[in-house]
Formats: C-alpha cells, sequence, structure tokens
C-alpha cells in the first residue's frame, strides 16, 4: 500500500520539510494542480461561506439545485434576531433554462421571495452553468432594486473562473458596494470596531463580544457572524477593524482602509495566547479610551478561571502528536500554538488558502521535520499522517473520513461544529475535545 501512495511532480514545490539548516519556500495561492483532488472549494462556495451568516439577507442561488442544497446552512452561524438565512433559496435551473436562458426564471424567484418576506437585502449567487449560458446577472438584480426600491447585489461566483479565495473577495466586493452606496457625505467617525472575519460557529461571536463589552470596546458591526444589513450599511464610521479570518477578510480590511481611511489588525481568538495578545493590541489601540491597566487585569482574571483545567488536560495529552489541515494560515498558526501549550508536537500542518508571510510564521514557530503543505490531496496526508505517526488530525468535515479510516484521532475545526472553541472557555472545550478523541479506549482495539 505504501508504494501507491505517489505525490505529483507538480505538487513537489507544495510540500516542504521544515530545516533550520535551510529557509524553505513553500509555493501557495496557486490555482489547484488538475489530478490532485484538492480539499478546497469553489468560487461560489467561497462567497456563499463568507455572506450566508448575514441573518436579515436572503440568499437566492441562481443555478442547479445542487449548489443550493451543498451550501445550504454551511456555517454552524448563530442567530440573536432574523433567521431569513437559515433558507436556502434555488432558482433549479433544468436543461430548458441551459438552453433558453434563466433570467426570466431569477426574475420571478426575486418576485416571489419579495412578496413572501419582504427582506431589505438580498444577495444573488451565480454558479458554474450560469458562467457557461452568460445570464446577466447585473441587469435583473438592478431591475428588481427599482421595481421594489430594496438593494439586491449580484455575486459573481462561477465556479469556473477561479478557486475559493475569489469567492472571499466576491463576497468581499459586495459589502464593499453596501457601504459605499450608502455612506453619508462627511460622516462623523464613531470610536469603535468593526470584528472581520467571525462567523458566529457556536456562538463564538458573542463569547468575543462579551469580552471586548468587558473592557470597554465599542463594536460598530460584525462581518458577518450575527450580522444585520444596518449594521454594515454603518461599517465605514467605525475607527478600527479588527480581522479575525484573515483568509476571508483580509482583503476587505485593505479595501475599506483605502476608501474609508480605516486602520486594520490581525487578531486570533483561538487559544489562550493568541485570545490575550488580540484582546491587547485592541486595548492598546484606544489607550486614551480604555484604562489599559483594568483591562489588562479582566484578561488576566479569566485566564486563572481556566488554566486549572488546561493543566489537566496538559498532563494527559503530553507527548501526543498532531497534524493541521485548515482553511488559513492565521488559524493553523493560532493551532500550532495552542498544541504546544498542550504539550502537543505539531508534526504536520497545511492549509488552502494561505499567504507566503503566514507559511513563512509557520515555519518559524515549528520544530525540524515538520512537514508543511499548501492545498493538500487526501492521498498526501494519508502518506505523512503515516510517516509522522500523528496521533490526531485537526480540520474539517472532509478530512474526517480519512483520519477515521487511517485509525487517527479527530477533532472538526470547521463549519459545522456546535460547541464554541474560541477565546479562554474555548480552549478548554479544545483541549476536552483533544483529550476524548486521543485518549478514547476505542484506538487500543484498532491497533
Amino acid at each position: 500500500m505504501e508504494n501507491e501512495l505517489k505525490i505529483l511532480d507538480e505538487r513537489k514545490e507544495f510540500i516542504i520539510c521544515k530545516s533550520s539548516d535551510k529557509k524553505g519556500n513553500v509555493k501557495c495561492d496557486q490555482e489547484s494542480i488538475a489530478g490532485s483532488v484538492s480539499q478546497r472549494a469553489c468560487v461560489y462556495c467561497g462567497a456563499r461561506v463568507v455572506l450566508n451568516p448575514i441573518t436579515d439577507a436572503i440568499h437566492i442561488v441562481h443555478g442547479p439545485i445542487g449548489c443550493a442544497s451543498y451550501t445550504w446552512d454551511i456555517r454552524g452561524s448563530l442567530s440573536s434576531g432574523p433567521s431569513f438565512y437559515r433558507n436556502s433559496f434555488s432558482t433549479d435551473l433544468k436543461e430548458n433554462d441551459v438552453i433558453f436562458g434563466g433570467e426570466k426564471k431569477l426574475s420571478q424567484a426575486i418576485d416571489e421571495i419579495v412578496k413572501e418576506f419582504k427582506p431589505k437585502l438580498i444577495f444573488v449567487y451565480s454558479t458554474c452553468i450560469v458562467g457557461i449560458i452568460g445570464d446577466d446577472l447585473d441587469a435583473v438584480c438592478k431591475e428588481a432594486e427599482n421595481k421594489y426600491g430594496i438593494t439586491v447585489i449580484p455575486i459573481q461566483s462561477s465556479g469556473f473562473i477561479g478557486n475559493k479565495s475569489m469567492g472571499y473577495k466576491a463576497a468581499c466586493n459586495a459589502l464593499m458596494k453596501i457601504m459605499k452606496t450608502f455612506k453619508k457625505d462627511k460622516e462623523e467617525k464613531v470610536e469603535g470596531i468593526n470584528i472581520l472575519g467571525d462567523f458566529n460557529l457556536a456562538g463564538e461571536m458573542w463569547i468575543i463580544t462579551k469580552y471586548l463589552k468587558d473592557i470597554g470596546v465599542n463594536i460598530i458591526s460584525k462581518f458577518t457572524g450575527d450580522g444585520r444589513f444596518d449594521e454594515i450599511k454603518n461599517a465605514s464610521n467605525a475607527t478600527l477593524n479588527i480581522v479575525q479570518c484573515a483568509g476571508s477578510m483580509t482583503f476587505l480590511a485593505r479595501e475599506m482602509e483605502k476608501e474609508f481611511n480605516i486602520p486594520y489588525i490581525k487578531v486570533s481568538f483561538v487559544g489562550l495566547e493568541d485570545t490575550k495578545r488580540s484582546l491587547i493590541d485592541i486595548v492598546r489601540h484606544f489607550k486614551d479610551k480604555i484604562e489599559v491597566e483594568k483591562a489588562k487585569e479582566y484578561i488576566d482574571n479569566e485566564i486563572k478561571k481556566v488554566l486549572p483545567s488546561l493543566e489537566m488536560y496538559k498532563d494527559k495529552l503530553k507527548g501526543k502528536k498532531a497534524a493541521i489541515y485548515v482553511g488559513g494560515g492565521f488559524k493553523a498558526i493560532s493551532l500550532i500554538r495552542q498544541f504546544r501549550n498542550l504539550g502537543v508536537e505539531t508534526v504536520i500542518v497545511g492549509t488552502q488558502t494561505g499567504k507566503k508571510d503566514e507559511y513563512e510564521v509557520i515555519e518559524s514557530i515549528t520544530p525540524d521535520g515538520t512537514v508543511i503543505l499548501d492545498d493538500t490531496n487526501p492521498t498526501e496526508l494519508e502518506k505523512f499522517i503515516k510517516e509522522k505517526k500523528a496521533d490526531i488530525l485537526v480540520g474539517g468535515v472532509k478530512e474526517r473520513p480519512l483520519a477515521y479510516k487511517l485509525g487517527v484521532a479527530f477533532c472538526d475545526h470547521n463549519h459545522e461544529r456546535k460547541h464554541p472553541l474560541c477565546g479562554f472557555e474555548g480552549a478548554v472545550n479544545f483541549a476536552q475535545e483533544i483529550d476524548l478523541t486521543v485518549n478514547s479506549p476505542v484506538w487500543k482495539y484498532l491497533r
């Protein structure tokens, strides 16, 4: 079986083995190699996962029914109010629509939805088939806006034109369009932040906002977990953007800095170390408005509450080996640190959409011999998990079957999970989950 696990020659530049003797240079931020069965999703999926958590928006998928069902409820995002986003609407294009065009069908779908739900905001997503037949989404959406006096935004997310990262960019362009449309002339700034790149998985946005409010930070808007249309319209008033998911939202942060003069900082609320650092960075930005020492005392008290539990799990996990394969590089960096604080060595780490600077950080904080991969596939993951004898794989829903087939423990750090893994309490949940799966008695029967 070992001899059957081959790495494509075209993929070898995307894989390095960390060595202190020489600096690696992993190739990244490229199109997927044909034939490698990449774990990346498509452009449409990238756009949908960013925009879907806006709770009072309607999302219409212009394409076959399969595209809508594929991304229905793809985020485990929770809402404190409206629940329009929990519905998945589709124009359900058939063979006749491919031949004669689907614009009329899309227009009728918008008419029905406006009559039934009376939304303020509608997103219309193009899919692969729409890119082929050439339906004019811009014209249909503009007509609907004029007809009903609401905001209807086309998302150009046909899958054949790129990868998941391009879907992120399409979503960010849609958000910028909302802000530009509703920005008022000579608008006064409001001292406060926009949270970019948290999608309220299992209520994580609520955990983050509680920390920030407790230390005195004003929150203007949330992109996009538990987000609202009216919040997004006012986001240009903020004085700082914090970027949690760098892969999906750094582009938006840069655009907002250029257009609205809002600076941004990258943060991570994954693990104690990064949560503390991020909160202090935010406090320092508002040092003239917030009592810095009081905020630091609050953070230290929150850490003290969870340290005994983490020390207990550290004793049970010390010496274990972890493989990480997640969407963005910033999350991977946080997970490496989080595992290190639990006494777990990271032996494999990869991302779907990591950037060069993120891989440089990953290389600097991992031990020699760590395998670093970009946009990997199941064959490569299997090969290196076996070679490095990893005890656990942290990834998303697509990696779960591979881990279990190999008899390796698995931790879901993706969209569908039902318990929070961010912040101080999330650090305990993470350690508990790692312990439950790694130290499960089932493995001694399999091995």
